[in-house]
């Protein structure tokens, strides 16, 4: 069976993993949180603080016993049989086919804004993001995780200048009244912080890639959860505490803080970081789904072409040719005005939580022998499962996925059928 090239080591982990979490939720959410609930929104963000270690150490405690390029689905797939990963599999793949195009469109529209350009201009930008995370995949974990690291470093240090340059603004005052619209109001808040949260599932299928799974993988998760955790509640501390969050910019509250304290100068750096926030999300996306297709085909679950691997590079090149061909017939059809962001939005958030859902649950029959790792299966299963109540329509698009994969497989039993008869 061919297998995919170890490369990728301990920082490129910790940077894949950061890049896979601290994404665009990190620039919008702050100050939509604080809008919802006010002070206490701050109480929201240090209940996901403590419980992002939990929800990644169960992907990171399933990858280093069952390291696999189908990552979730895999895992589902040992728990649960061959059928149920098949839909699970699928689900992502297509999440990601839409959520990539989302996350490189946030990113660049943020450039766009920051530099004064028009919608073709972050058009543009956007297809940068996507070529440039389709080629650094092509070329491999190892070079694509050396620039994660990088463009990581950057992140993380323009988030601490914002934080830190907030500090003479921040007032006692700003946190009176502390809870103006309600208790109920810290669980709204929750509900929409849960997505800031999710993306540890997205590295499970690159833990075939690492060299050595079972000392480095865990130990990422730790240091990864950690890192964002502290980002997150810093950078909803300072949105709070310098009101930035009032008005009508609570989505960009971030650039805010920075315009005031820099100037345009600010606004711009604010928007080159940004671009890369969704620039690292969109590598570890596009990195992991093309792994997964690779593996779908690997088990005959999708098309034979998905297993076709770079001769030069051995990096799966079917699974990034299809999500380039998928990618692509979205963003024409978005350039065309055919689809509109919103319209994009909803389809690939009832995907995501059911896979991180059924991985919950493979967590919970996997890790029975080891008491840690169930007892954090169950609160990551319930926590995801109180999210999937908010999916709204989005849950017709995993309905449809399903409903196309059960008319395939039951086309494939007739012909299996008819096949015996002859």
């Amino acid at each position: 069976m061919n297998r995919l090239k170890q490369t990728i080591r301990l920082p490129q982990a910790i940077a894949l993993y950061i890049g896979a979490v601290l994404g665009s939720g990190i620039l919008l959410t702050p100050g939509l949180a604080a809008q919802i609930a006010g002070p206490a929104s701050l109480i929201a963000w240090g209940i996901m603080a403590l419980l992002v270690l939990p929800m990644g150490l169960v992907m990171g405690w399933l990858s280093t016993e069952y390291p696999h390029a189908g990552g979730v689905a895999h895992f589902v797939s040992k728990a649960f049989g061959k059928k149920a990963s098949v839909h699970i599999g699928w689900y992502f793949l297509m999440s990601v086919v839409m959520g990539a195009p989302i996350a490189s469109l946030t990113g660049a529209g943020y450039l766009a804004s920051a530099l004064g350009l028009h919608e073709s201009a972050k058009i543009l930008l956007a297809v940068f993001i996507l070529l440039l995370a389709l080629i650094l995949n092509y070329l491999g974990m190892k070079l694509s995780g050396q620039i994660q690291i990088f463009i990581v470093i950057g992140i993380i240090g323009v988030l601490v200048v914002s934080i830190t340059s907030s500090l003479p603004q921040i007032q006692p005052t700003h946190f009176t009244p502390w809870l103006p619209h309600g208790f109920s109001s810290v669980g709204q808040a929750l509900s929409i912080l849960f997505w800031c949260f999710i993306g540890w599932e997205a590295v499970s299928h690159l833990s075939e890639e690492f060299v050595d799974p079972k000392r480095d993988m865990v130990k990422a998760v730790t240091i990864a959860a950690v890192i964002v955790g502290l980002l997150y509640f810093l950078t909803a501390f300072a949105t709070v505490g310098t009101t930035s969050y009032m008005g009508k910019e609570a989505d960009t509250a971030l650039i805010g803080i920075m315009y005031r304290m820099f100037g345009t100068t600010g606004s711009l750096v604010m928007g080159i970081t940004s671009f890369l926030i969704c620039t690292a999300t969109v590598i570890t996306y596009v990195g992991a789904a093309s792994r997964l297709a690779y593996a779908l085909g690997r088990e005959g679950d999708a098309p034979k072409w998905f297993t076709y691997l770079s001769p030069k590079k051995q990096t799966p090149l079917g699974g990034l040719l299809f999500l380039a061909g998928c990618i692509t017939v979205i963003m024409i059809l978005y350039a065309l005005g055919n689809i509109p962001i919103a319209t994009l939005v909803l389809f690939p958030n009832a995907t995501f939580i059911l896979t991180y859902l059924a991985g919950c649950a493979a967590g919970i029959r996997l890790l029975k022998h080891f008491r840690w790792g169930y007892l954090m299966s169950w609160l990551a299963f319930i926590l995801t499962a109180l999210a999937f109540l908010f999916a709204g329509q989005g849950i017709f698009y995993p309905l449809l996925i399903s409903i196309i994969i059960w008319m395939i497989q039951l086309n494939q039993a007739k012909n299996k059928k008819w096949n015996r008869t002859v």
